[in-house]
């Protein structure tokens, strides 16, 4: 089940709140538009008409970056680069230890919702939790720059095995491979074997498309 802590935190984000007492540059980042703009309780309803917002949202995190010693000269070097999934550029870290995700947001409507996203990972995948670098363009494009742990993977990821967890901690398989958590107002999406990961009979879920809705009391 999910800590106190941690469900208090999902709920200060699905209601708009900042969140207090963390300092990380994704929180930084998502409390920066949390005091500008309200968090969305609608998912991918009038995705066309929030262009315009998600734009605005790109020019302040630019400027923001730029304040906060954010802004990245350019992707990583392309000698490191692997593949490419639905919304980032993935590249292997000078470390060896971790991989470099370039997200463009694509799946969200606005930049807050993807910091949003992040930030919700990072409160219920603790062991997979991205670091977010900062921003870069390429192409005209806005790119979030985040760093996450490099898990290798030692076995075929049972989807039954992904949804007895999801469930353990309060979320429902609502079609194929998507859930809900209704109680906190969360809809988790593409939880399947590519982007849940098998590692010393661990699950590690190393990508994940958090939205927040209205929750049900």
């Amino acid at each position: 089940m999910l800590p106190d802590d941690t469900r208090r935190r999902i709920e200060d984000i699905v209601r708009g709140a900042c969140l207090e007492g963390q300092s990380d540059h994704c929180t930084t980042a998502r409390n920066f538009l949390c005091g500008r703009y309200p968090t969305s309780t609608t998912v991918k309803r009038d995705f066309q008409s929030k262009a315009i917002v998600k734009e605005e949202q790109a020019q302040l995190l630019e400027e923001f970056c730029v304040s906060q010693n954010l802004w990245l000269a350019g992707l990583p070097d392309e000698n490191t680069y692997i593949t490419r999934g639905g919304e980032a550029r993935v590249y292997f870290d000078t470390d060896h230890r971790h991989v470099i995700k370039c997200n463009d947001a694509v799946y969200y409507a606005t930049w807050l919702e993807f910091l949003n996203s992040i930030t919700l990972h990072n409160l219920i995948f603790r062991n997979t939790a991205y670091e977010l670098l900062g921003f870069t363009k390429a192409e005209n494009t806005l790119y979030a720059v985040l760093k996450q742990p490099f898990i290798i993977s030692y076995g075929r990821v049972e989807l039954d095995d992904i949804r007895k967890l999801l469930e353990f901690n309060g979320f429902e398989n609502s079609r194929r491979n998507d859930y809900v958590h209704k109680e906190l107002g969360l809809i988790l999406e593409d939880m399947h074997d590519e982007n849940v990961l098998l590692n010393s009979n661990t699950l590690f879920f190393i990508d994940s498309v958090f939205y927040t809705v209205s929750p049900l009391k």
